[in-house]
């Protein structure tokens, strides 16, 4: 099973596997598979026959605690008190390699808290702010130059403008707001991009614009998982959006062109000066 939140296994009670997410994890009976603890402390008193791996944080073994398999561990040493019996070896791994065959686990919560918030970021924007997409939609399909030029800009220079801020003493305060202000905008710029991706994959542009942001985030995500390509294409959303709606923007301030006075109708002179 696969939890949030944390799992308790109380006295004279079993479970097979035990994978908790983000949480604390208590094992005082039988846990007949194995027990992994992503992003939470495992404390076992009771039996785990299979092997008990902690990733990010530490483990610790009661004096009548038995794992039959291995004790693999992330950050943090385990604690093993007297009489705690380890069938297998005690192991410090690499959760980041990607070679590892758990490596994926130790990136899972970040990737579940960033698909969660983009999804939200781009829920609020379908709703509260569809003119703002559609113009940031716009941009890129028309000046996809510009839209990747400004985002690369945006992306170097705001945190560069931040940290200069913060070598300065008056600048304190206004370089502080920028990095504060550079996640949400980060998030917001994400998920432009999904819902501008989501309509070319929709195709339909009359189509809802939630079926593009479900699409477009859906596919963003999945991509995510990949080690390394993941990473890039995140980054090229990320700017893509972000040069998308400074594009979107700078168009709005400019004034619309006077509209051209109608033609004369046919048979009906135009008025004289």
């Amino acid at each position: 099973m696969v939890i949030t939140g944390g799992a308790v296994v109380p006295p004279g009670q079993t479970a097979g596997d035990v994978v908790v997410v983000d949480g604390p994890v208590r094992i005082a009976g039988h846990a007949t598979g194995n027990v992994v603890s992503v992003g939470g402390p495992v404390r076992v008193a009771g039996r785990v026959d299979g092997d008990l791996i902690a990733v990010s944080d530490r483990a610790f073994l009661g004096p009548r605690a038995r794992v039959g398999g291995d004790l693999r561990y992330g950050d943090e040493s385990p604690v093993l008190a007297r009489g705690a019996r380890v069938g297998g070896t005690i192991s410090n791994e690499n959760w980041s390699d990607a070679t590892n065959g758990w490596g994926w686990v130790s990136r899972l919560p970040w990737w579940i808290a960033v698909s969660v918030s983009t999804l939200i970021v781009g829920a609020l924007l379908t709703w509260l702010a569809p003119g703002a997409l559609a113009a940031a939609d716009r941009a890129v399909r028309e000046r996809v130059g510009a839209s990747i030029g400004w985002g690369i800009a945006l992306a170097i220079g705001v945190p560069l403008l931040a940290i200069l801020a913060l070598i300065t003493l008056v600048g304190i305060p206004f370089g502080v707001a920028l990095l504060l202000a550079a996640i949400p905008v980060l998030l917001i710029a994400y998920a432009t991009s999904a819902c501008t991706f989501g309509r070319r994959v929709v195709g339909n542009r009359s189509a809802s614009p939630w079926m593009a942001l479900l699409a477009g985030w859906a596919i963003l995500r999945v991509l995510a998982l990949i080690p390394v390509a993941g990473g890039l294409v995140g980054l090229v959303a990320t700017i893509l959006g972000l040069g998308g709606l400074a594009v979107a923007l700078w168009r709005a301030r400019r004034p619309s062109p006077p509209a051209r006075p109608e033609a004369p109708a046919a048979g009906h002179p135009a008025p004289a000066a």
